[in-house]
């Protein structure tokens, strides 16, 4: 176990040197990379939002949008091949997903089947496996009456073609900002994610992105004055539409479309050559340069309107015709709303409206700071853990302590190669890492301290040690990572950054344990030749205290019994603080421009604005206020104009360091899929368990679990902390923790019953805790020391996170000892049941014994 061939050796150092050497561009500023050799890796890990600033925007499709301009469409072609084909009709109507229409004369009945027969022709799709769909139905409920209804497979196909159409259109309106490496995306069936990084004006995203575009010429009625079409009834043909004055002036527009934006070739900011004022020029194709010539000639003297999205832009006259297929528009534009016309124009209309339902902005200068306090953070955590290790073990503390470095840099490389997102939450997935990592090389110095107890050499101890702490770690930290990926799914953003970074910190953490640390632990014995297990500077515990755990287990669980009844009665009559992620509305977090914040001001000011419920706290203290505002009924748009109403009042006077905007749709999701991913998560636990242990053991591990999750939860009703997706991802945490634990001692005990078949299984379980108690306190030390260095120094925003998993380590190691191990003697556990297992194995490392013959 401790022998290393020269391949293995160069295989461990090439891996370990491989990851340090391209983790080193993360710590060159940006500027220096060039400098550096040609064969020098110059890949810097991605800083998400959080860290740099920018805007992560979800938009959702509105499919009634898709189904009224279907039903519209179908309207127009029943008139017109009814018309074509000379047959009266009566009745041309329709609502929800019909449309209907009733032919006069029931004789024409088959002919009027016949000629509509093209709206139910079946379109060819790559989206379905028949390779076609049938958008419309049709049906005669009553002789005459014919009935043409939308399919939901038509509407899905609808939809779909929409949102490749309008990821196409986004991804080049969000290109032509100049921004670097945008990230424009489906995400679901009818949704766009849209992540600019490093964006300093997010207002002009979303300005872009909530627009359709939709831009059309059209002839101006001036057969009635328009204050007459408003008062009575407009013409037959004609619309009343208004401009994008203030206050807006009316006109009346003929419905019928000379020319449309599909038929722009390009558009420009330019200036007028007279006026010297902003315009968009534009060029049409030949098509529109014909139409659009043609509709000039025959109406010379008359106004026309140029209209985005049904306002009128500008109505100037046609003084002579226009033949060149090239024009220019004019309105009152600044020379940002010019260009941002033009990107529109250029990028194209989208087939149908865009909703922002969920929004989350970062300013640079927030990013920076987090950035500045993950760094210091990661600093002290990493200091305090090594510091630790060296104190209980001294020169294997020195091992364990290079190990940890290698470890980290292998993650950040691994980190750096993948893409991946840097957040937040992910600096706290590499400190909480620091803690966790030292775990495997603890199991194993316990073990190898045990093993030196029984009289074993020292190089009998290291080689059995490692190999009986292999199973233990593999499955401590298996179980860990099958929380990281359920918290993956079921979270987003920075969340799921957090996961990435414990996931991979888990796959490092096992690679160091059994490779390098082996090596160097081999190559120190080889060289050193010591006698005697080497000691720390402190004498933290004996090798087997004798403490009686299970005589206490009955307190254990009434203590624990009474606990969890009080935090259940407790949320039946104490809320929950819900985030904007589980109840939607909008955290808008402001910083005084003179550093002088008045909270009481804010507060008096926002009541004003008729927003509903608001909170406005202290945060910080750099003059920095966090403001909470309670979801608007009025749907998804409701709560972007909450917030246009907040900068309007307070832009003046503070910076807008952070904006997080959630709409009713999405926040139902994100409180379904946390409940879910909890859930999962301990069914997938339950179901390792059972496999890998026995079924007891599964029960008696998801009831502590159950317990922690119920105690956390407690926790954040009990002091009033905000309860979002972030915490789902401590609850998550603590559960991956706990479960840790509680398959460290499970094993030990795994072990003790196959060794001491004749104990009583209450001194099994006793000895057992006893024998891991060790491991138990100092993993619990280590993981405390790094949480504890994010929580003072890791910033506001990850604080109450942190917290939520400080409290959840020390709930997580009670519950292991005194709930998961003292719970199995419910189940009257016996050596028996392994004694299958084990023949197996034996059976299958050696050949059967030869049957005697009767």
């Amino acid at each position: 176990m401790l022998y290393f061939s020269r391949w293995k050796t160069f295989s461990i150092w090439a891996v370990v040197l491989l990851g340090v050497l391209f983790s080193l561009p993360n710590l060159y500023p940006q500027s220096l990379l060039s400098s550096l050799p040609n064969w020098f890796p110059t890949r810097q890990m991605t800083l998400g939002l959080d860290l740099q600033g920018g805007s992560h925007i979800l938009l959702k499709i509105d499919t009634n949008d898709l189904i009224k301009a279907q039903l519209e469409s179908a309207r127009d072609e029943i008139r017109t091949q009814l018309r074509d084909a000379r047959i009266g009709y009566t009745g041309l109507s329709g609502t929800s997903k019909v449309v209907q229409v009733r032919i006069r004369d029931a004789g024409q009945v088959p002919a009027a089947k016949e000629a509509l027969k093209s709206l139910t022709t079946p379109v060819s799709s790559g989206l379905f496996g028949s390779g076609s769909v049938t958008e419309m139905s049709m049906d005669e409920p009553e002789p005459g009456l014919l009935r043409f209804t939308m399919t939901d497979s038509g509407i899905q196909y609808r939809t779909a073609t929409a949102l490749n159409q309008s990821i196409e259109v986004v991804g080049r309106r969000v290109n032509e900002l100049g921004t670097t490496e945008p990230i424009v995306q489906r995400q679901g069936d009818d949704r766009i994610l849209v992540q600019v990084p490093g964006l300093q004006d997010p207002e002009r995203l979303k300005d872009i992105l909530g627009q359709t575009a939709k831009l059309t010429f059209q002839m101006v009625d001036q057969s009635v004055p328009v204050q007459e079409a408003m008062e009575g009834r407009p013409p037959a043909g004609s619309t009343v539409l208004f401009s994008r004055d203030d206050p807006p002036v009316p006109y009346l527009i003929e419905n019928r479309v000379i020319v449309s934006g599909e038929n722009l070739v390009d558009a420009q900011a330019t200036f007028d050559q007279r006026t010297n004022e902003p315009v968009v020029s534009f060029r049409f194709d030949s098509k529109g340069a014909s139409r659009f010539g043609q509709a000039t000639q025959q109406n010379t003297g008359k106004l026309f309107a140029i209209i985005l999205d049904n306002q009128v832009i500008s109505a100037p006259r046609i003084n002579e015709p226009i033949l060149g297929g090239s024009g220019q528009i004019s309105g009152s534009f600044t020379p940002q709303t010019a260009n941002d016309l033009a990107v529109l124009l250029r990028a194209g209309a989208l087939p149908a409206t865009l909703t922002i339902v969920e929004e989350r902005t970062v300013g640079p200068s927030l990013g920076a700071d987090s950035i500045n306090a993950g760094k210091f953070a990661s600093l002290v955590g990493g200091t305090l853990v090594i510091i630790c290790m060296l104190l209980v073990y001294g020169k294997l503390g020195l091992i364990a302590n290079l190990a940890l470095a290698a470890n980290v840099a292998m993650m950040i490389a691994i980190l750096t190669l993948l893409g991946s997102t840097l957040t937040l939450p992910g600096i706290a997935g590499i400190v909480l890492t620091m803690g966790m990592a030292v775990d495997s090389n603890i199991i194993i110095f316990e073990r190898v301290r045990e093993e030196r107890a029984y009289g074993k050499s020292i190089v009998q101890s290291f080689d059995q040690g490692f190999k009986q702490a292999l199973a233990t770690v593999v499955d401590a930290n298996l179980t860990t990572f099958i929380v990281a990926v359920i918290l993956f799914y079921v979270g987003t953003g920075p969340v799921r950054g957090f996961a990435v970074t414990l996931g991979i910190g888990i796959i490092t953490t096992v690679f160091t344990a059994f490779t390098l640390t082996r090596w160097m632990v081999a190559f120190w014995i080889k060289r050193s030749k010591p006698t005697e297990y080497p000691k720390g500077l402190v004498h933290y515990l004996p090798l087997e205290p004798s403490l009686p755990f299970m005589k206490l287990r009955n307190w254990a669980f009434a203590l624990s019994g009474v606990v969890s009844i009080a935090i259940i009665g407790m949320m039946f009559v104490k809320d929950f603080n819900y985030g904007v992620d589980f109840k939607g509305g909008s955290v808008i977090e402001i910083q005084a421009k003179s550093h002088q914040a008045d909270a009481a001001d804010v507060r008096s000011r926002l009541e004003q604005l008729n927003l509903g419920d608001v909170q406005v706290q202290e945060f910080g203290d750099q003059g920095e206020l966090m403001v909470r505002v309670a979801a608007q009924d009025a749907g998804d748009n409701a709560e972007q104009s909450a917030v246009e109403k907040i900068k309007g009042e307070f832009l003046d006077d503070y910076d807008f360091r952070r904006v997080e905007t959630v709409g009713p749709t999405v926040s139902s999701e994100l409180a379904r899929t946390g409940t879910l991913g909890v859930l999962a998560s301990m069914l997938a636990l339950l179901i390792y368990i059972w496999f890998r242990f026995e079924w007891q053991f599964g029960v008696g591990a998801v009831v502590s679990t159950a317990h922690d999750v119920i105690v956390i939860v407690g926790i954040y009703v009990f002091f009033g902390l905000e309860f979002n997706l972030s915490s789902i991802a401590a609850i998550l945490t603590v559960v991956g923790y706990s479960i840790n634990d509680t398959v460290v001692i499970y094993d030990r005990i795994r072990e003790m019953l196959r060794k001491y078949k004749k104990m009583p299984i209450e001194q099994i379980i006793n000895l057992a805790l006893n024998h891991t108690l060790s491991r138990t306190l100092l993993t619990g030390l280590t993981v405390l020391l790094a949480l504890l260095a994010l929580y003072f120094y890791g910033g506001e925003v990850i604080s109450s996170f942190v917290f939520a998993i400080i409290i959840g380590v020390f709930v997580g190691s009670y519950s292991s000892v005194f709930i998961a191990g003292p719970m199995l003697i419910l189940f009257k556990l016996r050596p028996e049941m392994f004694e299958k297992e084990e023949g197996t194995k034996k059976g299958a490392g050696s050949a059967p014994a030869p049957a005697s013959g009767a």
